[in-house]
């Protein structure tokens, strides 16, 4: 498996501690995605932090990210300024991290791949 396998699956409803993924599948999952993504904390997140060459396409990013977002019906934490946007995923029904955060992940890398 690679980001474009991740990149070409869809989110499922994932609830309750059994769909949070141990630390050996978050290391084997975070090694899939192109370099940038790192744990965040205590390992319950993903995040990264993107450039841009101004707020115009921060913004023009954030909308691209939500479209996906709400299409999967996943949601990341996102925190914006001028040039640049964090994107930070976790699964709070899991209360960690669930194969939907590394498939949004490699999504949102997707879409800076096009």
């Amino acid at each position: 498996m690679n980001a474009n396998d991740l990149a070409t699956r869809h989110c499922q409803p994932r609830k309750g501690k059994e769909h949070a993924l141990g630390s050996a599948q978050v290391a084997e999952l975070l090694q899939l995605l192109p370099s940038g993504w790192q744990l965040r904390g205590d390992g319950a997140a993903i995040v990264k932090d993107f450039g841009f060459a101004d707020f115009h396409h921060t913004l023009g990013f954030i909308n691209a990210v939500g479209f996906m977002a709400n299409q999967e019906d996943h949601h990341p934490d996102l925190e914006a300024g001028y040039g640049h946007c964090q994107v930070l995923w976790s699964t709070h029904d899991v209360g960690g991290l669930s194969l939907n955060d590394f498939i949004c992940a490699a999504r949102v890398e997707a879409l800076l791949a096009r």
